[in-house]
């Protein structure tokens, strides 16, 4: 009897080994195991290294440019443009290397709303690279595979490296290649999960904001109201750890996501089911919920272990972006489905190293437009053997994964506010009393409480006083947080200092839009235009520029 091909046999295999589709954990761990391809660590999880690629390379991603989707695309952040030809090219060598050889299928759905959700496939030899997408992503029933049909097919060939990638138009012997209208996703040379998981949310990002869905770079939760909150920021501000409620407090919130959720007009789905933590410094008592998840299922990626599978979580030797992968039901409190309400409250998370803005500030709808545009974060950087801040603004809070112009994300974000009433508060994870080096991190406790205070209500009982060169509202105290950190001119000790560090960061930002508002407002940006013009002609007139 032939065996299942389930539907692979309309790519161009030139023939096909034993395939393994929709496989149990416990079924894909076996393979992992038996292959070679991972060791376990805590409690049953696995840990794999992904070598050469500990990160995500954004360089490596392509697009082909063709008549159906090019116009639609942004052209920018990253977004290179491969032609059909070359595609063709990278696909056939792609289809050879994974012809007549163990294949791992796996069929999920990516959005917990069946009117919204899209079916992805991925084809790989790596059973752990099925796996993480069973982690990721929402599992079809039996009914459901039945009559499965991807509207994307991943084909990942990790293990194939092109040499000639030069000669054919590519930045890397990895790559990344989508081709939108045949909707089939190319992988090479690189075993990182981030690419797979980045693609399918750029995907997404093209398929539904074109049907008037805003597809959103955050985490969520619900309290015991049904009040919605959503928390933007950029990778390594803390989305995750700050969404997931420890449950040690007075009240209590369930978990609805982690990283990307869309804006529908009946509220907020998840576009996933599970969670992608970062593994650095994780520490049992600060995130309890994610340490508990590191179990028999969950994938640990690229964390340092001695020999007898001790995990260093503070061992950044390989990558500081470590990461765990692990099934949403891994954490008791989650929303599943992820379906929920309009939100109430957007939470803007900010790691500033410069130690320039509040722990907390009200923001106006002018304002949180603009500082989501922004996507403002910082990180740091080794030049000539010094440590040095740079300043990261990416559109939406992910510009590498926009696949269309950051001003159609925005004037959806625009009309969302402005339709539901949202209140939005800029939240910094960052440092205090001084720059990177000179201040200290603001103390998770303290953030956690500051966003208590902005759930519980107890905000509004606050007086403000509002920032002379950005125009936020900072609260002057807090219910249980200390309020010496609250106004950040007063945590520094040479506050001169910290009005030149404000000025320059304030004209950072200026300069930034200036870039976004070069090909000036698109036709239909009615509500953005105006918001995020507003902001900027304020900023602009503080004089941050020194």
């Amino acid at each position: 009897m032939a065996e299942k091909t389930y539907g692979l046999e309309h790519h161009q295999f030139t023939g096909f080994g034993k395939i393994y589709r929709n496989l149990t954990v416990q079924e894909l761990v076996e393979h992992e195991y038996s292959n070679g391809e991972v060791k376990f660590g805590p409690d049953g999880a696995v840990m794999v290294n992904t070598e050469k690629y500990p990160e995500r390379k954004p360089e490596i991603k392509f697009y082909v440019d063709e008549s159906s989707t090019t116009e639609n695309m942004w052209w920018g952040s990253g977004n290179r443009k491969i032609t059909i030809e070359q595609f063709d090219r990278v696909q056939a060598r792609v289809l050879t290397y994974l012809s007549n050889c163990e294949l791992f299928v796996n069929d999920v759905f990516c959005g917990a709303d069946k009117k919204h959700r899209v079916a992805f496939r991925i084809v790989s030899k790596k059973a752990w690279h099925a796996h993480f997408f069973r982690n990721l992503y929402i599992e079809p029933t039996d009914k459901e595979l039945e009559n499965f049909l991807p509207d994307y097919t991943i084909l990942n060939a990790c293990g194939y490296e092109e040499h000639e990638f030069k000669k054919i138009g590519l930045a890397d012997k990895a790559f990344v290649i989508v081709n939108l209208k045949s909707k089939v996703i190319l992988i090479g040379g690189t075993e990182n999960s981030d690419e797979i998981k980045k693609i399918v949310f750029s995907i997404m990002n093209y398929v539904l904001p074109n049907k008037g869905i805003l597809t959103l770079h955050s985490a969520a939760n619900i309290g015991k109201e049904n009040d919605v909150t959503l928390f933007l920021g950029f990778e390594g501000s803390g989305k995750t750890t700050l969404s997931n409620d420890p449950n040690k407090r007075s009240w209590h919130r369930r978990l609805i996501g982690d990283d990307a959720h869309a804006w529908t007009d009946e509220g907020i789905m998840n576009l996933e089911c599970g969670c992608y933590a970062k593994c650095l410094n994780l520490d049992s008592e600060q995130e309890p919920d994610i340490y508990r998840a590191i179990r028999f299922g969950a994938i640990m990626e690229n964390v340092m272990y001695n020999e007898k599978r001790i995990v260093n979580y503070d061992d950044s030797t390989r990558t500081e972006n470590t990461r765990v992968t692990y099934s949403q039901d891994y954490i008791h409190n989650s929303v599943i489905p992820g379906i929920v309400g309009h939100p109430e409250t957007i939470i803007i998370l900010a790691k500033d190293l410069y130690g320039v803005l509040p722990p907390i500030a009200r923001l106006t709808p002018d304002q949180a437009v603009y500082y989501f545009l922004a996507g403002y974060s910082s990180h740091l950087f080794t030049k000539d053997d010094k440590t040095e801040i740079n300043a990261e603004f990416s559109f939406c809070f992910g510009a590498s994964f926009l696949t269309l112009r950051p001003n159609i994300y925005a004037e959806l974000f625009a009309q969302k506010v402005e339709r539901h009433g949202t209140v939005s508060y800029l939240v910094n994870t960052g440092w205090t009393g001084g720059t990177y080096g000179t201040g200290k991190r603001i103390p998770l406790v303290e953030t956690r409480r500051i966003i208590d205070s902005i759930l519980d209500g107890s905000i509004n009982n606050s007086v403000f006083e509002k920032d002379p060169v950005f125009g936020i509202d900072v609260p002057k105290q807090l219910t249980g947080v200390d309020s010496s950190i609250l106004i950040p001119r007063n945590t520094w000790k040479d506050q001169a200092a910290f009005d030149k560090a404000r000025k320059q960061l304030a004209g950072k930002f200026v300069e930034n839009f200036e870039k976004y508002a070069k090909d000036g407002p698109q036709t239909g940006d009615i509500i953005a235009t105006k918001y995020l013009y507003n902001e900027y002609n304020k900023l602009s007139a503080a004089g941050p520029h020194l």
